[in-house]
């Protein structure tokens, strides 16, 4: 009687969803001009922690219980087992679940464990541990869709994600830096049909890398509408073969598909756009498409005068594809670019016909109290910080970069290394690097390909023939721009490097190798894609291996130099083109040269919120023209007084005079790229230095000893929000004495509380050794500082976000949300 009944059920659904298909089917509008929808897909998905047993279908599009809403039996036998044990069905259970928006990192917000096989090496995820987890979200497709091809596009899931979409099983999909699609114009319900279930499986418990990665859906989410007969993804490509002064040569190459079942006759035009979207030129074809195919077409137009990008004048195109049938657009797309040349020869790097050493830092994607989930806002800040420091350059370390931050990189101006994750020739990596170069190739920011980092098959002759054959994929997709490695040995052995375009050094300096074989190898085009790897800890001037801390006096670490004299070589020897300094921002994972209680980095030239460290004033002498002197360390040693006391600085002035409670201690000569040191007797009171060019003074620092905390203070990056549910204010906390200054030892807790349209995602403060939840309302300060981040909801209005701190009075900013 059981099995009739469940058969009677079961052929009640089948026949209800035939029905459903067959009054839909009525209702679709054959040769509806359809134009191209790209919607944000971030917002209301649940998240459930842990592993759940999901069922494989044995037949098609019958998966059930928690990867569909409408059908909640598979099979037979499986209704069977359904009504004798429900318990072995994954139904969905609300109250299991809880509702996040994306880009959402889960292990962030996990506790630390002090378990040193963490990663692929000690701590390799900074003492959290990776899982496993689920994403699921319920939406509905209007009826007017059906007969448009829809999918749905994954910019980042770390990692190893298995997609279910009502039921169906998709696909799998397992790097964590990449996009991936799926078309799902099939398995959709449309109006009435019901609602649709997408359900995502994420297993991190493997890894990629040897840093902190994150766990979850960390990207962005798109759903793609289009007509069936639309622009290809990364269907286009643009390069500027030919650029002068007064006349620039735009390449266009498009790919269409075409997904319906007919050959399709249309005009494809092409609209060069100037920014304020002025058309300075149009080219456009009347062909046809066989039906279920792909089809490239070449066009060619010129711009007259072009304004050349570069991270000076970051100056940028469009162009517009339409796709037009019977005098209708039926497709459009929009492709960002830039007219610019790039050039890499035996005498350095050239932009634009010039001589333009790269400044660059190499970074991971991570940021205070997010991990690896940043909002756009975040990584705009982080290049701005970069900027600020006078950078021009940005190594994605070692990964390709989430698709915003190029184009922040585009819209600013700042020269991109974009990196491949693996060195692997197999179908799988040949995909991978396909990917990236066709995603990426549009951008005048991306000046070069890095295919692997380190592989310990450098040098070795099974290590070239796979990287030749990962060459050969890059130039047949851009044969417009040079690809390179980033090696630590096995320059000169197995032809290795002699099948690139740019051999990359991490760390030549070690026995002046870059040196010694551009006196071997003359011929040979160099990079610096790695240097310095200076250790130090925010504020810090002892090293203490107990709480993990390392001065800012150091010595560093034997493969690496102090901060600013990696610049040296490249100012003696520009044949190397430039340098990426190992890194722009702490990280976490990797705690060196200190394991627990460290738990991020001590690398960046800025801690993990953006604060400088000492060595950020190396850099920014070096790489900027603005007068400036910097010394260290801070003036409140109570327990040294009448004690000598090591004051170290930079400079980019001629000469720089120091002052000690008013009386002055000596003027030495200055070096952009090299520290200046005293040694003078600690008494409370002043420390100043005053740089000097042409023997007038152009540049000053004074450093007070300070009282004791009496006072916070917020600073909020901006005035103004979005209210988009998605921008970010970054308000900096300060902890100060009564007269204003930082107190630069203070380490307060600070609580926050927001009211308005607005709420905290993440706190930090810098210190790789903290331990403290990064998505509470509270932190500790460190070394005299903090940070909180504040995202805008949907509504206008004003967040007021107060801080408090124990004894101290509060303290309040505004921000407005409109």
């Amino acid at each position: 009687m059981i099995y009739r009944f469940l058969v009677l059920a079961i052929g009640v659904i089948i026949l209800t969803l035939t029905g459903n298909f067959y009054l839909s089917a009525q209702h679709r509008t054959e040769g509806t001009p359809v134009k191209r929808a790209r919607i944000n897909f971030d917002e209301d998905w649940q998240f459930h922690k842990g592993d759940i047993a999901i069922k494989r279908a044995v037949k098609a599009g019958k998966q059930g219980g928690l990867s569909d809403a409408n059908v909640k039996v598979v099979t037979v036998e499986e209704a069977v087992i359904a009504y004798t044990d429900k318990n072995k069905v994954a139904d969905y259970k609300p109250g299991d679940w809880m509702n996040v928006n994306l880009p959402h990192d889960w292990l962030v917000g996990e506790p630390f464990v002090h378990d040193d096989n963490i990663g692929s090496q000690p701590a390799g995820n900074g003492y959290r541990p990776a899982g496993i987890g689920f994403y699921r979200k319920e939406f509905e497709i209007p009826e007017g869709d059906e007969g448009k091809m829809i999918s749905i596009d994954f910019d980042g899931i770390f990692r190893n994600s298995t997609v279910w979409v009502n039921g169906h099983l998709m696909g799998n999909h397992e790097s964590g830096y990449l996009p991936s699609t799926y078309d799902l114009t099939d398995v959709l319900r449309y109006g009435t049909e019901g609602k649709n279930v997408i359900l995502v499986k994420v297993d991190a418990t493997d890894f990629e890398g040897w840093w902190y990665e994150g766990c979850g859906i960390y990207r962005h989410v798109w759903l793609t509408k289009t007509a069936k007969l639309h622009v290809d993804q990364y269907g286009t490509h643009i390069t500027t073969p030919i650029v002068t002064t007064q006349k620039a040569t735009v390449s266009i190459g498009t790919t269409l598909q075409n997904d319906d079942n007919v050959d399709r006759k249309f005009t494809l035009v092409s609209k060069i756009l100037a920014k304020n979207g002025t058309v300075l030129n149009t080219q456009s074809n009347s062909l046809s498409i066989p039906k279920h195919s792909k089809l490239t077409i070449k066009q060619q137009a010129n711009v007259v005068r072009p304004q050349l990008w570069s991270p000076e004048t970051p100056s940028l195109y469009k162009v517009k594809t339409e796709i037009v049938e019977n005098g209708i657009a039926v497709d459009d797309y929009e492709t960002t670019f830039g007219i610019r040349t790039v050039e890499i020869t035996t005498n350095g790097f050239f932009l634009n016909g010039k001589l333009y050493p790269i400044k660059g830092t190499a970074n991971h994607q991570d940021f205070a109290g997010v991990g690896v989930a940043l909002p756009d806002k975040l990584n705009a800040y982080k290049l701005k910080l970069l900027k600020e420091m006078g950078s021009n350059g940005y190594r994605c370390a070692h990964h390709p970069p989430t698709p915003e931050l190029l184009d922040i990189c585009d819209s600013i101006g700042m020269l991109v290394l974009d990196e491949n994750r693996l060195l692997s020739s197999s179908a799988q990596g040949k995909e991978d690097l396909t990917t990236m170069i066709r995603r990426d190739r549009n951008h005048p920011s991306v000046f070069m390909w890095n295919l692997e980092n380190e592989e310990s098959l450098e040098g070795n002759v099974t290590g070239r023939r796979i990287l030749e054959s990962l060459v050969e994929v890059a130039h047949e997709l851009d044969d417009t721009r040079p690809v390179s490695a980033a090696m630590n040995h096995g320059w000169n052995e197995g032809g290795y490097s002699d099948v690139l375009d740019v051999v990359g050094y991490n760390y030549g300096q070690r026995g002046m190798q870059y040196v010694k074989d551009h006196l071997q190898y003359p011929r040979r085009k160099m990079f610096v894609t790695e240097s310095t790897s200076y250790v130090s800890t925010r504020g810090e001037y002892e090293d203490n291996g107990g709480l993990g801390y390392v001065s800012n006096f150091g010595l560093g670490i034997g493969w690496g130099l102090q901060p600013g004299q990696d610049w040296k070589h490249i100012v003696q020897y520009p044949f190397l083109g430039g340098t990426f300094v190992w890194t722009g921002f702490d990280y976490r994972g990797e705690p060196t040269p200190y394991g627990w209680p460290c738990v991020s980095s001590h690398f960046g030239i800025m801690d993990l919120c953006g604060f400088p460290k000492d060595g950020y004033y190396a850099y920014k002498a070096a790489w900027t023209d603005t007068p400036l002197v910097h010394v260290f360390p801070h003036w409140n040693w109570p327990g040294k007084v009448g004690q000598k006391i090591k004051i170290r600085g930079y400079s980019n002035c001629e000469e720089v005079a120091l002052f000690v409670n008013g009386e002055s201690v000596g003027r030495m000569k200055a070096v952009p790229f090299e520290y200046f040191e005293w040694e003078v007797v600690y008494h409370p009171g002043s420390l100043e230095a005053r740089g000097y060019n042409n023997g007038q003074q152009v540049a000053s620092q004074l450093i007070e000893t300070t009282t004791a905390p009496e006072k916070l203070t917020l600073a909020s990056d901006v005035d103004y929000l979005k209210a988009d549910g998605c921008d970010v204010a970054v308000v900096n906390v300060a902890i100060r004495d009564s007269i204003g200054r930082v107190v630069p030892t203070a380490n307060n807790y600070v609580q926050f509380f927001v009211e308005g349209p607005g709420k905290i995602i993440g706190t930090g403060n810098g210190d790789p050794s903290c331990h403290d939840p990064e998505n509470t309302n509270q932190r500790r300060a460190f070394n005299g500082y903090c940070q909180v981040l504040v995202q805008s909801g949907k509504a206008a209005g004003e967040i007021r976000l107060k801080a408090i701190s124990e004894t101290l009075p509060g303290s309040t900013v505004t921000i407005k949300v409109q």
